[in-house]
């Protein structure tokens, strides 16, 4: 076998190393049940008349947290933000010089917060961090596991209380070793050796893990690298039913997109919709430099991070080895101002995390590698990734088949004055179904995170249950961010 035809048939079976999704998709009939639904890709859409898919921008809330104290420093980095209860946590790597990757320095630093927005770092009183016990730290002297130590809380059924909070550090030396801890607080490894043993994997970023309610096992997510036209940081998936036994890893594939470096993944299931992987990932664009060396010495810049810029972008995946790549453009853009464009800038924090009524915030590290090093907060409405968008001419949506489970169907949606969205639900011919033809749908107006479509006379959406149909969106200067059945 040729060389060329042999290098073709491994790419295609690699690209074709898919795990389970997390969806049941039955002779083309996509079983939606009860699950939200977000067009953060194509996955339920089937046709798309006068609308087009819109990515929104997260609104700037400004600085939420410096990273001031002696053992944190300019290049703290790899935050994990998560919702636990009434309170809220926040982890990251605290570094005090810029010494090498996994050097004895890093400590892993935390902070906590009632409203998600006013963060407090508590003197913990664990470790002596320069000659003081009272700091944030809850994890030293562990190294490289504190270079990019990232936690979450399992929430698998039966879990030990012992193991409630996980977390996963190391580098390409080590491996990922894993860590327990019972509240979050006080940690210890859970086994002597790592769990995701290195080579041929580097482990240099954050590498990310959760229990995923939708696939009944652990996911992680991980830095890689890949040779496409040159050698690229990407990611990698593995799966383990006990966080000790990992699956061979695989490399994550992105479609028919231009091949761009991922330093950060942070992909995570999205808490209205777990069945939905969302994506904040740093994009890293080595050697684009933007700011001169005279700008940067004005900034306090150390001088090995300012020959680079990053932004954050948005991804999605359902389970499998694919990440979708809906939108090639920024999700959050560096902001005014020289100090955000300098290297390893604007990286998101992992997971997004319900701030408000209607409101979610997602957190970013700015001012990388300078005395003003911070944390920054950015909000946007619940589900409000991406919409359908309809213009004042109008347009319409019709899903995929699928099946669904509820009594009642709500959207999340808003409009203008003028505009409107109506719903249809048709069978797999497309024709209507009796009682629930367009004509016959209340037209909704405003502007709702959760709004009850009906139908004149009321008819009972209980005789579609598990029925294959398909949901017609008609909608004019309207936005339509998610849909259920409840």
């Amino acid at each position: 076998m040729g060389s060329k035809i042999k290098a073709w048939l491994i790419f295609f079976l690699f690209s074709c190393v898919v795990a389970a999704q997390t969806e049941k998709v039955t002779n083309g009939v996509i079983e939606i049940g009860s699950d939200l639904q977000l067009f953060v890709d194509t996955f339920i859409i089937g046709v798309m008349d006068g609308v087009h898919l819109k990515m929104h921008t997260p609104v700037d809330e400004g600085n939420v947290m410096n990273f001031d104290k002696p053992w944190e420093g300019p290049v703290s980095a790899f935050v994990t933000v998560m919702k636990d209860g009434d309170l809220f946590r926040l982890y990251y790597r605290g570094k005090s010089n810029y010494s090498k990757d996994g050097s004895k320095d890093e400590v892993t630093c935390y902070a906590e917060s009632k409203d998600g927005i006013h963060w407090v770092k508590p003197d913990l009183g664990i470790f002596k961090i320069h000659r003081t016990k009272d700091n944030n730290v809850v994890l030293a002297h562990a190294s490289p596991v504190t270079h990019n130590f990232s936690p979450f809380k399992d929430t698998r059924p039966g879990v030990d209380p012992s193991q409630k909070y996980k977390a996963l550090g190391g580098l390409e030396k080590t491996g990922l070793i894993a860590y327990i801890s019972p509240d979050g607080i006080h940690w210890s490894k859970l086994q002597k050796n790592a769990v995701i043993p290195s080579r041929p994997h580097d482990f240099d970023s954050q590498n990310v893990s959760f229990w995923s309610e939708a696939e009944q096992q652990y996911v992680c997510y991980f830095r890689t690298w890949v040779k496409y036209d040159k050698r690229y940081r990407s990611v990698a998936r593995t799966t383990s039913k006990d966080f000790i036994h990992w699956t061979e890893p695989v490399e994550m594939i992105f479609g028919n997109t231009p091949h761009e470096q991922i330093y950060t993944n942070q992909t995570f299931p999205y808490f209205r919709a777990p069945q939905i992987y969302i994506s904040l990932a740093a994009r890293f664009m080595k050697n684009r430099q933007v700011i001169t060396e005279e700008e940067a010495k004005a900034l306090n810049v150390n001088p090995k991070y300012f020959n680079d810029c990053s932004d954050a972008v948005l991804m999605s995946t359902r389970g499998g080895n694919r990440y979708y790549r809906t939108f090639m453009e920024s999700f959050i853009r560096p902001g005014i101002g020289l100090d955000n464009w300098v290297s390893r800038s604007n990286y998101p924090a992992l997971n997004v995390i319900q701030t408000g009524p209607y409101e979610m915030s997602i957190y970013l590290n700015q001012d990388y590698a300078q005395p003003t090093a911070h944390l920054h907060r950015y909000s946007l409405r619940l589900d409000g990734f991406v919409s359908v968008n309809a213009p004042y001419a109008g347009g319409e949506l019709v899903t995929k088949p699928v099946t669904f489970n509820g009594d009642s169907m709500v959207i999340n949606f808003s409009t203008s004055a003028a505009g409107f969205v109506k719903v249809e639900i048709q069978d797999l011919d497309g024709k209507p179904v009796k009682g629930f033809e367009l004509e016959k749908s209340k037209e909704i107006i405003g502007n709702e995170i959760e709004k009850v479509v009906t139908w004149k006379d009321n008819p009972d959406l209980k005789e579609l249950n598990g029925k294959p149909v398909k949901i017609r969106f008609v909608m004019k200067d309207a936005d339509l961010y998610s849909f259920k059945f409840k």
